[in-house]
């Protein structure tokens, strides 16, 4: 029996199906252990207990998977009662899971997986949120003081190796190393493991002296002090400019710049744009060009070339952002707005270094509180009003040549059919374009992509539980491809089991489509690059949703009267699409690489 086994097998959480599924309770879910003869109580003087108390004070939220190493925690969570715990079936889901809790406006949101094979499994979610700058707390098994077991591996070093600092618990220090562990998290906005030796777990607690349990928890953002002579310079760039853009990012949304940002276009007769996971900071008002990169329309993408000055807040200017360098004049000047020491993107020629907000403010009054410039620079150029541009992409056919569904016709669809109160995770691969170009979002809470900071697919599935912990109340759409979803199949169980209601588009063309469309076209074998066709819905049922295949257009009323019934639970829309269609973005990446491959 390997080590996590024995813990891991206790008992089976109730499965949704034929039976009617129960209100969760504000604390534990319906996922909690029960009460079990011989298993002595935690109380706040084991070292677990201690953690637990200190974690609650920052987190309303648990995701887990129990092991040896993390079983006296969960342990003390549950009988606390104070944080919510929700059951995974991966370890990679436990890490993504709390890393969309956040992303969802749910705050600092804490993982749990056992020592050994269970933390090797959540690596690649937790190089994930150190890539995109999550806040989390991963609480984990780790090997007893007494040294290692032949099981055990440096997990400390792991850690490192994906920039992720590693903090031990001992029994002196239990609630203040977590106390550490939630304010670096918070603080430094990162993901933080805290380590809890498998000897040490259910051993009790030394006191702790001094104010650990009674001091001040809010965190104080590290101060930077702005420039003044060089915003001054900004706002004058930016005054002179004819044809001014403001490109925000989600760095902008969590700084809460969204008003201030808005209020600047305005007064600027500026263009407006964001990238994909800045959706919603700025309106769709007649300013707004949509997402900057490879997923803006033609038009729009055409729009951010005219700017003279463009001023990015929050966003990294990655090379999708910019569409491999393609995205801005040559000769337009690029400020950044960021908190970190250097510049993303070597495409920026100044670097205002401070709190997006913050900076927001001092450039509007630096500009005064005169009229609102016009629109003429703008208008000279023919972009005076840019109405919906973001929306103006090929419909699409019925179908495409091969008689599958047009994956272009099948989100024009989903616009229509998807509630208002929609929130989109999505998951990685060639479809990852379709639901933000084509699908309406709200604010930047209600679009995640977990998984692209680090590349990755197969988190689809845990970042909608997690999304859905955050924001119960509002219909989650997951949208993810075969090839992420079958990486990610056991917690397809999580998502029927946690989902409140929600909706999960698998946009199936059997196929790993991005790498026919990068490599097959350039004479890469193909074999490997496909999937035999999977009944997604048939897979959806058997964990206790409903499903449908969709092979048509009109297949889609299946979705729509579950929709309109207002059934609680989870649909499974089998979406079988056309690989002969290409998203614009994955053109421009294969032109890249033909360029660079020239050189």
């Amino acid at each position: 029996m390997g080590p996590r086994a024995s813990a891991r097998d206790t008992h089976e959480p109730h499965r949704r199906g034929s039976v009617p599924r129960r209100a969760a309770p504000a604390a534990a879910t319906v996922d909690e252990p029960p009460s079990r003869p011989g298993v002595p109580v935690s109380d706040t003087t084991t070292v677990s207990a201690a953690v637990a108390a200190e974690l609650e004070q920052h987190a309303s939220h648990v995701f887990a998977l129990m092991g040896n190493g993390n079983a006296w925690f969960l342990d003390a969570v549950v009988r606390r009662g104070a944080m919510r715990v929700t059951a995974v079936r991966h370890e990679a889901a436990t890490v993504a899971a709390a890393d969309a809790c956040f992303r969802a406006g749910g705050g600092l949101a804490i993982a749990t997986t056992t020592y050994g094979p269970g933390y090797t499994n959540a690596l690649t979610s937790l190089a994930e949120a150190a890539q995109a700058r999550v806040p989390l707390v991963l609480v984990v098994g780790d090997q007893p003081t007494t040294g290692p077991r032949p099981w055990d591996v440096d997990q400390a070093a792991i850690a490192a190796a994906v920039g992720v600092e590693t903090i031990v618990v001992g029994t002196g220090d239990a609630r203040a190393a977590a106390r550490r562990a939630a304010q670096a998290a918070l603080v430094e906005r990162r993901p933080v493991v805290l380590a809890l030796p498998y000897d040490l777990a259910h051993r009790p607690a030394e006191e702790e002296t001094g104010d650990v349990a009674t001091a001040e928890r809010a965190p104080v953002p590290p101060f930077i002090a702005i420039d003044a002579e060089q915003l001054a310079g900004v706002a004058a760039l930016l005054d002179a400019a004819e044809r001014p853009l403001l490109l925000a990012g989600r760095g902008a949304h969590l700084a809460g710049a969204a008003e201030p940002l808005r209020a600047l276009a305005a007064r600027l007769g500026a263009r407006t744009a964001s990238s994909a996971l800045g959706s919603g900071v700025f309106a769709a008002d007649h300013r707004h060009l949509g997402i900057s990169g490879g997923f803006a329309s033609e038009r729009a993408a055409a729009a951010i070339e005219q700017a003279d000055a463009v001023l990015v807040v929050g966003a990294g200017l990655n090379q999708f952002q910019t569409r491999f360098g393609d995205a801005f004049a040559p000769a337009a000047r690029i400020v950044q707005v960021d908190v970190l020491d250097a510049a993303t993107n070597p495409r920026v020629d100044e670097l205002v270094r401070g709190d997006a907000r913050l900076v927001a403010d001092a450039l509007l009054a630096l500009l005064g509180d005169g009229d609102a410039r016009g629109d003429e620079g703008w208008a000279a150029a023919g972009l005076g009003d840019v109405t919906g541009i973001h929306f103006e992409r090929e419909a699409g056919e019925p179908a495409a040549p091969d008689g599958r569904l047009d994956p272009r016709s099948l989100f024009h669809a989903l616009e229509r059919i998807l509630p208002d109160d929609r929130v989109v995770v999505s998951d990685g691969g060639h479809f990852i374009g379709w639901a933000p170009t084509h699908l309406t979002i709200a604010d930047p809470e209600r679009l995640l992509m977990v998984g692209t900071a680090f590349q990755t697919i197969g988190l689809g599935f845990p970042s909608a539980v997690g999304a859905a912990a955050a924001r119960p109340d509002d219909t989650l759409v997951l949208v993810s491809g075969d090839g992420g979803a079958l990486m990610a199949l056991a917690d397809l169980d999580s998502v029927a089991r946690t989902v409140r209601r929600g909706v999960v588009v698998i946009v199936n063309d059997a196929a790993y489509g991005a790498e026919i469309h990068q490599y097959a076209v350039r004479g890469v074998a193909e074999q490997p690059m496909l999937i035999d066709q999977v009944d997604f819905a048939a897979l959806g049922r058997a964990v206790g949703a409903e499903g449908a295949v969709i092979e048509t257009l009109a297949d889609l009323a299946q979705l729509e009267a579950w929709l309109a019934s207002g059934a609680e639970g989870v649909f499974v829309a089998d979406c079988r699409v056309s690989q002969q269609v290409v998203a614009p973005y994955m053109l421009e990446i294969v032109e890249a690489a033909t360029r660079a491959a020239a050189r």
